[in-house]
């Protein structure tokens, strides 16, 4: 059975994400303009997440290293790794996440 989610009218969480189409074993998200100086709490996350840097720049902070992220960057935050996100540009990017975040 296929699932539409249109990024216009679906559901925002907690920290901001727009929950996209999910399914039993990956889900999909997006980070919409997030704002600048704003930092993410370090968190660690019991699912697997690939992104994709659709506009903006932001910092990824992952077990002690920073890595740079601009439009057109892939990244991986492995489960269980402590990581966290400054945003230094108004941030748009899309997640995938396996097993679905919660």
């Amino acid at each position: 059975m296929a699932t539409k989610v249109s990024s216009r009218t679906a559901s925002e969480g907690a920290h901001g994400e727009v929950s996209l189409a999910a399914g039993e074993r990956v889900a999909l998200r997006m980070w919409r303009d997030e704002p600048p100086n704003r930092d993410k709490p370090t968190t660690t996350s019991p699912h697997e997440t690939v992104g994709y840097v659709v506009s903006g720049r932001a910092e990824l902070v992952l077990a002690g290293e920073t890595v740079s992220l601009e439009p057109g960057d892939s990244y991986l935050v492995p489960a269980g790794t402590e990581h966290t996100y400054r945003i230094l540009e108004s941030f748009t990017a899309v997640e995938a996440t396996a097993p679905p975040a919660k």
